[in-house]
Parts: C-alpha cells; sequence; structure tokens
C-alpha cells in the first residue's frame, strides 16, 4: 500500500498544499518548527482520524481559520482510495471515503496502514501504562475490526458505568442496575484482553530476536502482557470487589488498567533499566511492529518516521535503516548527514519552511548504496 497524494487546507502552518508522494522514500527536511511534523500528523490523521501527538481537532486547524481539510489519496492492492477529513472548530469532524461520507469514524481504520515513530516513542518504556495501551490499542485498531468495535464499545460501557458508581453515592437504589453493566462490561473487555494476550505474545517473539541483535546477543528481552485480571476470572473478581468500587466510585478491574511488562535478565526495566536499555526496549517494539504488520496483513505499512535518527547511535540508526525495505517511507529530519553517511538510497527530497514544500532532487546527494524495490 502506498500513499500518492495529499492535500493539506488551514492545516497547523498550511495555507494550501498539494504533493505527490514517491511509493520509495520521501525525506522532509528543514529546520525546526516549519512544518515537517505537522505533515506526518496530517497523514496519520487521515489514516487513524487522530493525531499521534493527542492534539484536538481545533488545534489543527491554521491559526484565523474556521475548518481544516485533509485530502488523502491511497493506493492499496492496485485500488485507490479517496480520504476526505473536515475538521471544524466547534463541530464534530466530518470523514468521507471516496466521497461518500461514513458514520463513524471507526469505518476509516485499516485502509491506510501506519505504523509511526517518533522520538517520544523512543520514552514509550519509561512513561506510565496509558502510553503503552495507547500504543496496542492503535495497532489492533488498524489491523483487527472487531476489536475496534470491542474496544468503542467497551469504553462507552466503562465510561457510562462510572458515571453509575458516582450517581449510586447520592441515589443508592440505582445498584440494581449495575449487575446489566458489568455483564457488557466483562463480555467486551474479555474480548479485548484475549485479543491483546494474542498480539503481544507474537510481537514479544519478534522483539526478543531484534533487541539480542541490537544489544549484540547480550540481553534477553522478555515482554508480557500484565493484566488486571484474566477474561476468565473477570466477572467472578468484578463482583467480589463490588464494594471497593462503590467506596471509590470507580471501575477497578480491566483492560483500562493493564500494561506491558519488559524484562532483562530477570529485571523490569521501566523502573530499573539505564535510559540506553528503554530507548533499544522501545526500538525493537517499532521494529518488530512493522515486521508483524507485515506478517499479518501480507502487505507493507506505510512509515512514518518524524525525526527519529537525530535520537539514535549510529548503530542503531544503521538497524534502523536497514529494516526500511518493501515498505513507503516518509521521514523527517533536519539534515541529511545520517542518510549520507549509512548509504541510505532516497527517491524523493522535499525542503520544508515556514508551511511550504519544495522538490529538492537538485540537492539531493549522488546515490552511494543499491536501490531497494519499490
Amino acid at each position: 500500500m502506498i500513499i500518492e497524494a495529499i492535500e493539506l487546507q488551514d492545516y497547523r502552518n498550511y495555507d494550501s498544499l498539494s504533493l505527490r508522494l514517491n511509493p520509495g522514500t520521501n525525506i522532509f527536511y528543514g529546520d525546526n518548527a516549519q512544518g515537517k511534523t505537522n505533515l506526518l500528523e496530517a497523514v496519520f490523521m487521515a489514516s487513524t482520524s487522530k493525531s499521534y501527538r493527542m492534539s484536538r481537532d481545533r488545534d489543527l486547524i491554521r491559526f484565523g481559520a474556521e475548518e481544516a481539510h485533509i485530502k488523502m489519496t491511497v493506493r492499496k492492492r492496485g485500488v485507490p482510495y479517496r480520504i476526505d477529513l473536515h475538521l471544524k472548530k466547534n463541530k464534530t469532524k466530518g470523514i468521507a471515503i471516496d466521497e461518500v461520507p461514513i458514520r463513524k469514524a471507526s469505518e476509516l481504520f485499516g485502509i491506510a496502514n501506519v505504523v509511526c515513530f517518533s522520538p517520544e516513542d523512543l520514552s514509550l518504556i519509561k512513561d506510565g501504562p496509558a502510553m503503552r495501551r495507547r500504543f496496542l490499542d492503535l495497532e489492533l485498531c488498524q489491523l483487527d475490526r472487531l476489536y475496534l468495535h470491542d474496544l468503542t464499545c467497551y469504553n462507552r460501557v466503562l465510561n457510562q458505568r462510572n458515571r453509575l458508581l458516582r450517581d449510586i453515592l447520592y441515589k443508592p437504589s440505582l445498584q440494581d442496575t449495575l449487575s446489566a453493566w458489568d455483564k457488557e462490561l466483562t463480555d467486551y473487555g474479555g474480548r479485548i484482553i484475549e485479543a491483546r494476550a494474542r498480539f503481544i505474545e507474537r510481537l514479544g517473539r519478534r522483539t526478543a530476536e531484534l533487541h539480542s541483535s541490537l544489544s549484540g546477543g547480550r540481553e534477553r528481552l522478555i515482554l508480557s502482557y500484565e493484566q488486571s485480571v484474566s477474561a476468565a476470572e473477570f466477572g467472578e473478581k468484578l463482583t467480589a470487589i463490588r464494594a471497593a468500587e462503590l467506596r471509590q466510585h470507580i471501575s477497578l478491574l480491566g483492560p483500562h488498567r493493564d500494561d506491558i511488562r519488559f524484562m532483562i535478565n530477570e529485571r523490569d526495566i521501566r523502573k530499573f533499566g539505564s535510559q540506553g536499555q528503554q530507548r533499544t526496549a522501545a526500538l525493537s517494539l517499532k521494529l518488530s511492529e512493522i515486521e508483524l504488520v507485515r506478517e499479518l496483513l501480507d502487505d507493507s505499512p506505510i512509515l512514518l518516521l518524524d525525526d527519529v535518527l537525530s535520537e539514535l547511535d549510529s548503530k542503531r540508526q544503521n538497524y534502523l535503516l536497514k529494516t526500511l525495505r518493501d515498505t513507503q517511507n516518509i521521514i523527517t529530519c533536519t539534515g541529511l548527514d545520517d542518510f549520507i553517511e549509512n548509504r541510505f538510497h532516497i527517491d524523493a527530497l522535499f525542503r520544508v519552511e515556514e508551511g511550504r514544500v519544495e522538490m529538492g532532487m537538485e540537492t539531493m546527494p549522488q546515490k552511494t548504496g543499491q536501490s531497494r524495490k519499490t
């Protein structure tokens, strides 16, 4: 799958932009705060309806404008798709696929599968569990529509159940309705737990192999799913903690409280790992994500790399660049030295300056390595 073109209007610092992309490696370079990351964010938005920077829709609209548009053309197994996003300051975003409006943003998932890697992802291990759950959910939602449905329903039930737990404080008779919400919570939550467990098991095998290579065979990384409750015991344990939930007015069990554990030599590197171990584990995790998506979809995802190379040493830079094969890559950077030093082939070069994008092929370094197939 590839992105053929993207158009922006009043998005972030872009007044108007129309751009065709190469099916291979596209490099966007320029100084900081010129709009490079905004381009990657727009691609991610058009693929998932969400910003990987977790921004509100109104914050994506150019200052002084009332609305913004993202239009993206994707070709998947030879079939073209046109995705249109209409962002409004005070209304829900509008989304259309091939000019047909869709009712739910979730219908967008799976058309363009993207893997995004930003400097923030290198902190994925040491950040809180919410970030790791978000990583899981974003990837699984792109790969599995049933998971997307279950997660959407689970979050709706969870919010309503938490509201009920608060309301019971003022109206105790409402407690009689809690069991109905318990049933829905455990049904949807159980399927989410099982899907996450399967995904992490497969992801963990690849991550262990990659981490061993990156660490020169000195470390063995083990991923495991840290569940607050198993799917089989969810209903029973939820009943057992009813009194505690009524006291605290919040749901205390379920996949919304789960995490991923990262162990190296029997040490939990979330708490006790060095910064180097945490960053290497995060890199292994993202590279494994790419491989697993390839396997599950029998197709390569679109890779978005947001100024990641500057955060890695030369060994890890080289390892990352070697994985960018048979995929469309959209990469941002401030300079081209890292690509020259790693003898990396560039298919299309763009210079970004103050919300303007210009082709930069005339300044592209000479080919110093073998071109990969696209």
